[in-house]
């Protein structure tokens, strides 16, 4: 499958990721490819704008292969807060499912913040899990996503 150079590209977590099928309408929208990583087979829509990549199981699998593909022109939508900080760090935009972007500003406080919760988790503190996902969450997610769509494909063209 091939897009021009300069065009962003959406690259999906999917594992757990709750907002694929909005992914899908906005990418149309903006006639972007979308790569779809799971370690598992997905389904997806027959759409050749999409393309479902199955990496072999394994621990952090899925998040080596996005790590290792994204770049500077990509959004990147993972809830993996370590997945994230390695796609800041290569220039990919990345975006939460909650609408939460993390940038290279934010990053470290993230890290800060899941690895002081995992430290707590580990010493057998009782800690709450996520919130639920909400409507709230989806909607902040399509505004921050088509922000950056806007923001990267002006980017694109400013390089052309």
């Amino acid at each position: 499958m091939s897009e021009p150079e300069s065009l962003p590209r959406i690259i999906i977590d999917a594992d757990a990721c709750p907002v694929k099928d909005e992914i899908y309408r906005v990418a149309a929208r903006h006639k972007l490819h979308v790569l779809v990583v799971a370690n598992s087979y997905m389904m997806v829509p027959k759409d050749p704008m999409i393309e479902r990549i199955v990496v072999p199981s394994g621990l952090d699998a899925a998040d080596n292969w996005i790590a290792e593909h994204a770049t500077a022109r990509d959004v990147v939508v993972t809830a993996d807060v370590p997945l994230a900080a390695r796609c800041v760090k290569v220039g990919a935009a990345v975006l939460a499912p909650t609408g939460r972007e993390f940038t290279p500003s934010s990053i470290g406080m993230a890290l800060a913040t899941r690895n002081l919760m995992q430290d707590m988790r580990d010493a057998g503190a009782v800690t709450r899990g996520p919130k639920p996902y909400s409507p709230r969450d989806r909607s902040t997610f399509l505004s921050t996503l088509d922000t950056i769509l806007v923001r990267l494909k002006k980017h694109a063209v400013s390089r052309t």
